[in-house]
């Protein structure tokens, strides 16, 4: 920081103007940092919005998700249905979810989890209808038919999965989601009005936050629109402090605004650190090993110790730096039900994966997975699919037929610019002067993932 001059305890003229600085600059770095899971759905709303998916009723269908959006570690493998909603317009919202999908998650407008659907939800899988309350809505007298849940924000996200057929196809999700998902207001019930589908999981459109002053645009959007108390008064505290307040103008002096500007880039260093060489041991699935979990401390409300320790603020800010959604089903151990992950980033030297160098990797016999296992290939750049010839950058147990199984019942992945000899069926391709990272996901997983029985290998460089 440079010296700071004093006569007797009394700082000159430039050693106040720089503790200020360095004020404005922890602000708007720790605003950054905490703040982020605000600015992240918000950009998922507003991708939404440009690709005119901007209702209640409007339904973005990608079947399956290709490397063209812009999506945070979205996955190849499950056909999602994806709708955001405004309580304040629709008052309390009937959601009609069809028998047979699988996890379905609701999110509030600081991704907060408010309910699960499907599988894991109170509907386990059979259909129902939920009933979501906005901040203020009064329950409905006659709501003892409906799941009913709160959501303290306005605007919220609901993203369904459903599942590709036993051939891999998604066509019969597809019209389940047309046919039997209904979502209309309450009021409405008697008159719903016709739903909408936007098929877009092959076009091209952003739903990432920005990585510079434009963040806190983004944020302030967030700030301006929701309940003044969606947020704690400390954490309204530190947004203010350098700006943004309900019903203020936003417009911070030059000065300011290019502390801003270098506390996201700081910010930006630390997220992509703690994504890919994370400092905190229990980030790690296995000793000796490489995987880490997305999921820092086995929380989604990242409470360190059930709460003693307070909030895991490093462990929350790595995850929505990486991915989207938030549910207790990602962290619980519910054998058969819901999904578990592990991200891999380094090979078994602890290197960088390098998309000019070729990869090999073996997944021991008996994947845990009841319904299937997927192995999905990131830009680390964008921390969405990586972008090749391959429109999938992933192979899934499902869908991909034709991989090749070893004798011993493993299966060996292999990753590069270009397929090894005779083994096209179990390759991910890779870009020179490119990094990337994975995601192994197992649907439905089963005990031997949870009591660690079963564990997948390190990535080995093969040249």
């Amino acid at each position: 920081m440079g010296t700071f001059n004093f006569f007797d305890g009394l700082p000159d003229k430039a050693s106040a103007k720089l503790a200020y600085e360095n004020l404005d600059f922890i602000h708007a770095y720790e605003t950054f940092l905490s703040l982020m899971p605000a600015a992240s759905i918000e950009m998922l709303r507003q991708g939404h919005t440009k690709m005119g998916v901007d209702d209640y009723n409007e339904v973005m269908l990608m079947s399956p998700l290709e490397s063209n959006p812009i999506f945070l570690t979205g996955n190849t493998d499950t056909v999602y249905g994806s709708v955001f909603f405004d309580l304040s317009k629709t008052g309390p919202l009937v959601i009609n979810i069809p028998a047979g999908l699988g996890p379905g998650t609701i999110n509030d407008a600081f991704f907060r989890f408010v309910a699960d659907t499907g599988a894991p939800g109170p509907d386990r899988g059979k259909g129902g209808k939920y009933l979501i309350l906005g901040p203020s809505d009064q329950e409905p007298s006659d709501s003892k038919d409906y799941f009913v849940f709160r959501s303290p924000t306005y605007s919220n996200w609901l993203i369904m999965r459903a599942f590709l057929d036993k051939n891999g196809s998604p066509d019969k999700a597809v019209q389940s989601y047309k046919s039997d998902l209904h979502i209309y207001p309450y009021r409405l019930k008697d008159s719903q009005p016709k739903m909408k589908f936007i098929e877009a999981g092959d076009l091209v459109f952003n739903t990432v936050h920005a990585n510079n002053f434009q963040f806190f645009v983004e944020l302030n959007e967030v700030i301006q629109r929701e309940p003044i108390n969606f947020l704690d008064p400390e954490i309204r505290g530190l947004a203010s402090s350098i700006g943004m307040e309900k019903g203020v103008p936003f417009n911070p002096p030059p000065a300011l605004r290019s502390t801003m500007e270098e506390a996201v880039q700081v910010g930006v260093a630390y997220a992509r650190s703690e994504m890919t060489r994370p400092r905190d041991r229990s980030a790690y699935l296995y000793d000796g090993k490489q995987w880490t979990t997305p999921f820092v401390g086995g929380s989604h409300e990242w409470l360190r110790d059930g709460g003693k320790g307070g909030r895991n603020l490093d462990a929350r800010a790595m995850y929505f730096w990486l991915a989207t959604v938030n549910t207790p089903a990602m962290v619980l151990e519910m054998p058969g039900v819901g999904s578990q992950y592990g991200l891999i980033a380094t090979d078994s030297q602890k290197k960088f994966l390098n998309g000019g160098k070729n990869y090999r990797l073996n997944l021991p016999a008996n994947i845990p997975a009841k319904d299937f296992w997927s192995f999905v290939v990131y830009d680390p750049q964008t921390r969405s699919e990586l972008q090749t010839t391959q429109a999938l950058p992933s192979k899934n147990s499902k869908r991909d037929k034709d991989i090749l199984i070893n004798d011993d019942g493993s299966v060996d992945l292999y990753f590069g610019p270009k397929a090894p000899n005779g083994k096209a069926s179990n390759w991910i391709q890779t870009i020179p002067e490119k990094g990337w990272f994975a995601l192994l996901r197992l649907y439905g997983p089963l005990e031997s993932w949870f009591d660690e029985s079963w564990q997948p290998n390190d990535i080995q460089r093969l040249d």
